[in-house]
């Protein structure tokens, strides 16, 4: 199923999502209100959880390690991003003041669904509530310069999301794809990733606990590149659907 989060009415609202219509869930019972449907251009989309963190993987396509001169590390590369960053479909992207490389990168949102805490692999699954279209949005020249990611990965608005949750689907084989103004830039698959979902999942809850809502934002493939003032930028994961996004610059 494919649940939204939405502002219709000046109201904040649930609901299921099926094409281009928009099911409420009724707030007091929890229960699909199949009288109550919206059309997708009736609502503001919201992000699809409000994760207390963002945990990214870096690196995690052998491709996209390449194509920045960097090596395969021993370990998953790990860095947040602050909630602060978190952004919905059809939100601006906003190019800071202080950078002049603002870049792209599609990957694969994991939201948690439970508290998680030294979860196994075989088990990590059961703690995800379910994934959803993120876009890593990067300061690359900021990043260049800074031995800490922080600040080029960190700026409000960097972190797109949706614009659903998608709980049944399988995470270990989806095309994922990225476009700038309608031109394909980026295109892999999950099954691609160095390390898998499960393994993520697992790792990052040794290291610190996973609360519902916060996200996984699980590496990007090759083909990233830069964002200008006026772009349109869509990552499209199969299964789950299209984040279109608009760029700005401050």
């Amino acid at each position: 199923m494919k649940f939204v989060r939405f502002m219709y009415d000046n109201k904040v609202c649930e609901g299921i999502l099926f094409n281009d219509k928009i099911k409420k869930i009724d707030s007091a019972t929890g229960k699909l209100n199949i009288s109550l449907e919206y059309s997708v251009d009736q609502v503001d989309f919201l992000p699809t959880s409000n994760p207390s963190k963002i945990v990214c993987i870096g690196e995690n396509y052998k491709e996209h390690i390449e194509e920045m001169g960097s090596e395969v590390a021993d370990e998953p590369v790990i860095f947040m991003k602050p909630s602060s960053s978190v952004i919905a479909h059809g939100d601006s992207i906003v190019i800071p003041e202080e950078s002049e490389r603002v870049d792209y990168e599609a990957e694969l949102g994991v939201v948690i669904g439970s508290v998680c805490k030294n979860v196994s692999k075989e088990d990590a699954k059961n703690y995800i509530m379910g994934y959803t279209c993120l876009n890593d949005v990067t300061a690359r020249d900021i990043q260049q310069r800074e031995s800490q990611w922080i600040r080029a990965k960190g700026y409000d608005t960097f972190c797109p999301v949706g614009p659903c949750l998608e709980t049944d689907i399988d995470p270990l084989s989806l095309d994922i794809k990225l476009y700038v103004n309608g031109e394909l830039k980026q295109s892999s698959n999950t099954k691609n990733m160095m390390r898998d979902v499960y393994t993520l999942v697992s790792y990052i809850s040794k290291i610190m606990t996973l609360y519902p809502g916060d996200i996984i934002a699980t590496g990007t493939p090759k083909g990233v590149g830069r964002l200008m003032d006026g772009d349109m930028v869509t990552v499209e994961i199969e299964g789950i659907g299209k984040l279109t996004n608009y760029v700005i610059r401050e």
